[in-house]
């Protein structure tokens, strides 16, 4: 049994979700995915847990992670603006130019050489971020998404969502967020009526119908869809690893997935699994 909450987080810095790099530019992917949102859930709450102690073992992280898996489900976090008293999200893959123009930018950087009083060569690199005020009008950017969370659960997300930060570039304060509110929802539908969810199942199910987008990254086998569909790896810090033990060696890989946007070509029951990933239910979840 799972209930679930809208969550608003207002933008307060230039937020970065690694995509892939073309030449000097990293680019950005245009939303929070569900694996960038466990991840910094899973470090705030683990260095809660740590108190005034070091937070160094990623095997403390690990259990943490596992907990967030296990008792809470959640969509990705897109970009939306005030209007009309409520949040409006912008969907990246309608009008892709205009949200490009409106909520993307990019920052130029490179290491100086001391001895030749100059920019070091090779060292040039850009990042593109979603900026916290849109660049045409100015309006503050929110971030929305939803959580389940299952009944019995014990974890202090709620407390942990008002300190967490998204993304990479977080040392220069990027992927700051103040969480805004958190709504209890009364009803069956996601983002407006872009989806439905079913909470009452060992796991939550989602139903798109039929033309709709697809709102986070789907498993491809065997789903009647059209749209991109990426190779999702991570990189992840195992310390327990006999091999690949350090920050970001150990390779995860989740599976083919069609990218969120895509398009369905019938009613889908699908349901959510770790990290936000949606993937078609075989009946028994």
């Amino acid at each position: 049994m799972w209930r679930a909450y809208r969550v608003i987080f207002r933008l307060r810095s230039s937020l970065h979700i690694g995509l892939r790099k073309v030449g000097n530019l990293q680019r950005t992917r245009p939303y929070v995915t569900g694996r960038a949102f466990w991840g910094a859930l899973t470090m705030r709450l683990t260095r809660d847990a740590a108190g005034a102690g070091p937070a160094t073992e990623s095997l403390r992280y690990k259990d943490i992670g596992e907990q967030i898996n296990q008792n809470l489900a959640f969509t990705y976090f897109y970009p939306a603006t005030q209007a009309g008293g409520d949040y409006q999200v912008a969907w990246p893959w309608e009008k892709e130019n205009l949200f490009r123009r409106r909520f993307l930018s990019s920052y130029q950087g490179t290491a100086l050489s001391a001895f030749h009083e100059s920019a070091a060569i090779g060292m040039l690199r850009e990042v593109e971020f979603i900026s916290p005020y849109t660049l045409d009008t100015g309006e503050p950017v929110f971030l929305v998404g939803y959580i389940f969370e299952s009944k019995g659960s014990k974890l202090a997300w709620r407390e942990a969502l008002t300190r967490v930060q998204f993304g990479g570039e977080r040392g220069y304060g990027w992927g700051d967020v103040g969480l805004i509110r958190i709504d209890d929802v009364k009803d069956d539908v996601l983002f407006g009526g872009k989806a439905k969810f079913d909470g009452s199942a060992k796991q939550v199910r989602i139903c798109v119908s039929a033309s709709e987008p697809l709102l986070a990254h789907t498993l491809a086998v065997n789903l009647p869809a059209k749209g991109e569909v990426e190779s999702l790896v991570g990189r992840e810090w195992r310390s327990y690893n006999c091999l690949h033990r350090y920050a970001g060696q150990h390779v995860e890989f989740v599976g083919v997935c069609f990218t969120p946007g895509s398009v369905v070509d019938q009613d889908l029951n699908l349901v959510i699994g770790k990290f936000g990933i949606w993937r078609r239910t075989d009946g028994s979840s």
